[in-house]
């Protein structure tokens, strides 16, 4: 690449089609993609349905200014939403954290925001400074201040959360971080504090969200009640939407003038996002739970014991393989390029499967079969 910043370790292949889950490069190669665009094409390559809508959007008008009313916006976001809950629809994910992070201090007065190690909230400032990785941050000081940090999954956070803080803010699985479960005993202890202390609950549902582990929220898992979700990667299947969702309690601290965007809510992406959320129905949730218990299954019986492998976590088709520090993460991730098989990185040498929701159960177990195939090659070595 001879004209684009290096902020990408970039991997030699250009994508240029796809379909289903299958993806094509430059050269004629097609590979089985279990990233999804990293859980962006929940739907894959080929959906009908969104292919439909956004054609029709292009034929009428793909941006208005923010200032007129919008249908199409209002239709979304009571799709999107859960009840007695208002959007805000920005361009990414990082910018709907963003959003959340002015709305939690403009509604509690207070300054102060918990977030948690090993976390990952977006590469913007104000995200950034909410992100628990210091190689993230590393030369960008001074961040936003009075972020302050715990440990996930670690009891001691709970004394971090008194009457000056004004909102905690964490995935209930870290996704970059690792793809590392959250305790549902501890879930509930967080969000207990929050109420008792009068700070928001911030849940960041932009790689766990729209499906990704079975129900259209991952903390609906645990029962948690947040008073702030975002949202985005997923929602509209590859075209750039976000979303900040929040109680109704909360609309008079984001009157007009509060905070605003040019082409958040752009008609394009709402229109693919109208499709996302036409088929993300109780009936397709429940086929995404049976792909799920035979993939974990097989997870469980053919992957978690191979020599390299140290466990295997996630929820859904949100997957984290945990290796052998013995193992290099990105070798294996090229070997299964030379296979046909896309898979993703994240933090502590973790191979990460995020593949497309609409992925027949016979071609999920086809990856995961190649998968342990490069794994127990590989993991012989170390024997």
């Amino acid at each position: 690449m001879e004209h684009i910043f290096p902020t990408y370790q970039q991997y030699p292949i250009d994508i240029v089609a796809g379909h289903d889950w299958h993806l094509t490069d430059s050269n004629g190669h097609t590979y089985l993609d279990l990233t999804s665009g990293i859980g962006v094409c929940n739907f894959g390559y080929s959906n009908e349905i969104i292919q439909k809508n956004v054609a029709e959007q292009a034929t009428k008008i793909w941006h208005t200014s923010n200032l007129y009313e919008s249908q199409l916006v209002d239709d979304v976001a009571g799709a999107l939403c859960e009840p007695d809950m208002l959007a805000f629809f920005c361009n990414s994910g990082t910018e709907a954290n963003e959003a959340a992070l002015k709305l939690a201090r403009k509604a509690t007065g207070k300054t102060t925001v918990l977030a948690f190690n090993n976390s990952f909230h977006g590469r913007t400032y104000g995200s950034m400074s909410l992100t628990g990785n210091p190689d993230i941050q590393n030369g960008f000081a001074p961040l936003v201040p009075d972020i302050k940090f715990a440990n996930f999954n670690d009891e001691s956070a709970l004394t971090q959360i008194n009457d000056q803080i004004a909102a905690v803010i964490l995935e209930v699985i870290q996704g970059e971080g690792g793809v590392i479960n959250g305790d549902s005993k501890w879930l509930q202890q967080i969000q207990d504090a929050c109420k008792k202390n009068g700070a928001l609950l911030i849940i960041d549902e932009v790689q766990t969200g729209i499906g990704r582990t079975g129900k259209k929220f991952a903390y609906q898992h645990y029962n948690l009640d947040p008073d702030i979700v975002t949202v985005a990667k997923g929602i509209a299947n590859g075209l750039p939407l976000g979303a900040m969702i929040g109680k109704q309690a909360l609309a008079p601290a984001f009157g007009p003038g509060t905070h605003g965007t040019t082409f958040g809510g752009n008609k394009l992406a709402l229109a693919s996002a109208k499709g996302v959320l036409q088929q993300l129905t109780p009936a397709f949730l429940s086929q995404v739970q049976d792909k799920t218990n035979q993939v974990w299954q097989y997870l469980n019986d053919k992957i978690v014991s191979l020599v390299g492998v140290e466990s295997v976590s996630g929820k859904g088709l949100m997957i984290g393989i945990h290796l052998n520090d013995a193992l290099d993460v990105n070798k294996i991730i090229d070997t299964l390029h030379d296979q046909g098989v896309l898979t993703l990185s994240a933090k502590h040498n973790t191979l990460r499967l995020l593949p497309p929701l609409i992925m027949t159960t016979e071609d999920l177990l086809t990856g995961l079969s190649q998968i342990g195939a490069v794994l127990k090659k590989e993991g012989a070595q170390l024997a």
